[in-house]
């Protein structure tokens, strides 16, 4: 019996790493030190832990104290995805989009204005109004922690707190308004 396990155990490896599969690991900032300005205290609080926890920098609160300065906004909304043939709300189609920058301690700007949206589709029921606006908040909870995700990654691409000409960080925007998302 040993053996079988151990043998399902090697083939379980062999197909994850077959796959392209690879946890996460460390990551290594430019700036030791980061302050975050901006964004809802969710959103910082779990870009704050992703960031301590995979890399060897440290958020700050103090401005002053920081080698870099990432400002976040966010925004959400909803919008009427489907109607039935009476014109009565079937779905709504959810939005979460950032904007951010980040910016050195003399000013350099790192990564110009760049955005980050997301969107979720809900169905709704009158009927069910209440556990309907629970499931949006947890669909908005959802987009959050991956546009933190998200941006965690986009963070990795400043290799020096000085770039020389042309060796900046382009913005990244989405290209197109996103299409609501199969069910």
């Amino acid at each position: 019996m040993t053996r079988r396990s151990f043998l399902t155990l090697a083939c379980s490896v062999m197909m994850l790493s077959a796959c392209g599969f690879q946890l996460r690991g460390q990551s290594d900032y430019a700036f030791k030190r980061l302050a975050i300005t901006g964004g809802a205290p969710a959103f910082s609080a779990r870009l704050t832990r992703i960031i301590q926890g995979g890399s060897d920098t440290v958020v700050v609160n103090s401005i002053a104290n920081a080698d870099a300065v990432l400002r976040v906004s966010e925004s959400t909304g909803a919008s009427v995805l489907t109607l039935n043939s009476l014109g009565v709300v079937e779905e709504y189609a959810l939005t979460y989009s950032i904007t951010y920058t980040l910016v050195g301690k003399d000013g350099t700007v790192l990564i110009p204005n760049s955005a980050i949206a997301l969107n979720r589709a809900m169905t709704y029921s009158d009927q069910f109004s209440q556990s309907k606006s629970a499931e949006a908040d947890l669909l908005y909870a959802d987009m959050r922690n991956d546009a933190a995700d998200q941006l965690w990654r986009r963070l990795a691409i400043v290799k020096s707190l000085h770039p020389a000409p042309g060796e900046g960080v382009p913005a990244v925007a989405p290209r197109a308004p996103l299409p609501p998302p199969p069910l």
